[in-house]
């Protein structure tokens, strides 16, 4: 049989849920249940790449529109909606939550009183893959599988290492791949109810997975996540019935050609969907249900952070920017956006905890593709597109990586990661390449700000400008002083047994090789993979956003990465090398540990970055940051939903 891209797209959501069941019948950690997650994992793979390169490399409007008769997936569907709202009412009551068990109702008994009673408009598409779906679907299926691959043998170290906590780590995979299934059905799905139930697995799988460790904090930290989430959920499922009941709309690609200004009433659904985006992005006020996720092993938490749930979110927004350019909604978001972009950043150098520091990175980065996609300009786009490419990649590989740390270390503070290249120098190369490719040039995150950046001039906004501007010097800061304790040796250290197994490798120096490789292929992803995405989204032939300067000025960048170190290296030939003690605030006792202090004693040696904690702290700013923002995303629903009706 010929594999077709209508094919290829069900395998890539139907097989992940076959993967699922096998991962749980294998209850112990083995090479069989390796050897299964590896082929199976790299078949989703080759057909994800496969998918991606057949739809990005057609010309014109991709129009691929899949599943016109669905009665019997519908039916499946509905009884899925169902099962999903039994787990949430069932665990809610065991561990007494009862709030979720409301928002569980309210979000999913309307949805299936459309269903149930034939309200429900079924609409001639259910699947539609496009540029953008095709660039999703190559992340997923890239970034997301190695994932997963990589967690084969985390989690038999995780239990060696956390021998109080069940070994359920077959439920663990089981759930991860269930994750990685329903983000292809979300990104390819056109049908508004369709969107709906894939939206809900993500909430649900991701519940599940930060309460893997079934210790309370876990459990807290798991229904925060559901709430939230399900909070979100109640808006997709509103924006559905409003979108049937009363535009007679079925399909999310009908409701992006409508354009505003010929119908108001559109803007109900937009900012409905938009608010479900900002839950599902961890944008403040919903941020804290992303950090409470580190509680659960990295695997998921590179999941959560990097490939899948917090990219559903933008993912929407960049599917409704054209709709937000000069609208309220659009400039809520973008300020939304934008606070959360400077406030993370601040907030992440008030951290130590490698975990943390990420946590509150991503959050930060989200809120900056957040305000990208809010403007809803071609740059803006543009930009948005190329920060998740690049954030997806690099930030799975920061978290693998201090998760490995972690297990060598029995640590994973920054202050503790001191003289690393020393200590573990092939996972310290491997985090040096990570933190590089989130803020340093030649690498396509810092690019990507430069586009931001002309969009926010574009839209006329000061306070835009403003947020990237000081929020990109946090980020500096944060990510200098980390590279800085990796690199920096002052004192002797020893290194220290690398216990990485390969089976993890075998994701690491992957992810490794793609934040390089796009570094250089930088300019031929803007052609062939983001402007196909712009001339889509706007219906028209969109000028490139990258021009033949900036190809010229980022291959010079590219160029001084080896000419530096090499020239450095030429200019030293015959020269001897010259060993310096550290300067401190007294006489250097000689072995570089230890100093005289002002009344004679002898005291240990010991650098510390600062954290500014007295300033902007966790408990001075955080609480602020949610209240401020919570008005604004109120003000943003009564305006837009009350002005409307």
């Amino acid at each position: 049989m010929t594999i077709t891209i209508p094919i290829a797209v069900e395998f890539l959501i139907v097989f992940p849920f076959v993967m699922a069941v096998l991962m749980f019948c294998i209850k112990k950690a083995s090479l069989l249940r390796n050897i299964i997650a590896g082929l199976g994992g790299f078949s989703i793979m080759a057909i994800a790449i496969w998918v991606g390169v057949q739809v990005l490399s057609k010309t014109g409007s991709t129009k691929n529109t899949y599943i016109t008769n669905a009665e019997t997936y519908d039916h499946l569907i509905m009884g899925g909606e169902i099962f999903l709202m039994c787990v949430v009412i069932f665990l809610s009551i065991k561990y007494k939550k009862y709030y979720a068990i409301l928002l569980s109702l309210i979000g999913t008994l309307p949805v299936l009183w459309m269903d149930i009673t034939g309200n429900a408009i079924t609409g001639k598409s259910h699947l539609r893959v496009d540029y953008l779906s095709a660039v999703m679907i190559l992340i997923v299926g890239i970034v997301g599988i190695l994932i997963c691959i990589y967690a084969c043998g985390y989690m038999k170290d995780y239990h060696n290492h956390h021998v109080e906590v069940e070994d359920r780590s077959y439920y663990f995979l089981a759930l991860l791949f269930v994750f990685i299934g329903a983000m292809f059905g979300l990104i390819s799905s056109d049908n508004l109810g369709w969107v709906y139930f894939f939206w809900e697995i993500t909430s649900v799988c991701s519940f599940l997975l930060i309460g893997y460790t079934r210790t309370q904090e876990a459990i807290d930290n798991s229904f925060r996540a559901l709430w939230m989430n399900l909070l979100g959920g109640c808006g997709v499922g509103f924006g559905l019935m409003y979108c049937n009941m009363s535009l007679g709309i079925a399909n999310l690609s009908q409701l992006t050609q409508i354009v505003p200004r010929t119908n108001m009433l559109v803007m109900i659904p937009v900012t409905l969907f938009a608010f479900a985006a900002l839950t599902k992005s961890a944008q403040f006020p919903f941020s804290r249900w992303l950090l409470g996720a580190m509680v659960a092993p990295t695997p998921s938490s590179a999941l959560l952070h990097s490939a899948t749930m917090v990219k559903i979110g933008v993912y929407m927004l960049i599917r409704l920017s054209p709709m937000l350019a000069g609208t309220f909604t659009g400039v809520m978001i973008t300020v939304i956006g934008g606070f959360t972009f400077f406030a993370a950043s601040l907030l992440a150098i008030t951290v130590s905890d490698g975990k943390k520091v990420l946590a509150y990175s991503t959050i930060s980065n989200l809120g900056l593709i957040t305000a990208c996609a809010g403007t809803g300009t071609t740059e803006g786009v543009w930009a948005a597109t190329m920060l998740i490419l690049f954030h997806a990649v690099s930030k799975s590989l920061l978290f693998q990586t201090v998760g490995d740390i972690e297990n060598c270390m029995h640590s994973r503070d920054v202050e503790d990661m001191h003289g690393l290249i020393i200590k573990l120098p092939r996972l310290a190369f491997i985090m040096i390449i990570g933190i590089c490719g989130m803020f340093m040039a030649p690498f396509g995150m810092l690019v990507s700000k430069w586009a931001a950046l002309k969009s926010f001039v574009d839209s006329n906004s000061v306070w835009l400008v403003l947020f990237l501007v000081f929020g990109s010097g946090s980020t500096l800061f944060y990510w200098a002083k980390w590279l800085g304790k990796i690199c920096t040796v002052i004192h002797q250290s020893y290194e220290l047994e690398d216990i990485t197994p390969r089976s993890e490798m075998i994701s690491l120096f992957p992810l490794t090789t793609m934040i390089v490789v796009m570094c250089f292929a930088f300019p031929w992803m803007s052609d062939h993979m983001i402007q196909p995405v712009l001339n889509e989204a706007f219906y028209k032939k969109i000028p490139n956003v990258i021009g033949g300067s900036d190809v010229v000025i980022m291959m010079i960048m590219v160029a001084m990465i080896f000419i530096i170190p090499i020239g450095s290296r030429v200019l030293s030939i015959g020269k001897r090398s010259k060993m310096t003690m550290s300067y401190v605030a007294g006489v250097n006792a000689g072995d570089d540990r230890h100093y005289i202090d002002s009344f004679g004693k002898e005291r240990p040696l010991y650098m510390s970055n600062w954290y500014m904690t007295e300033y902007f702290g966790e408990d001075k700013l955080l609480a602020p940051c949610i209240v401020i923002s919570a008005i604004i995303v109120i003000i943003m629903l009564i305006i837009v939903i009350g002005g409307s009706i």
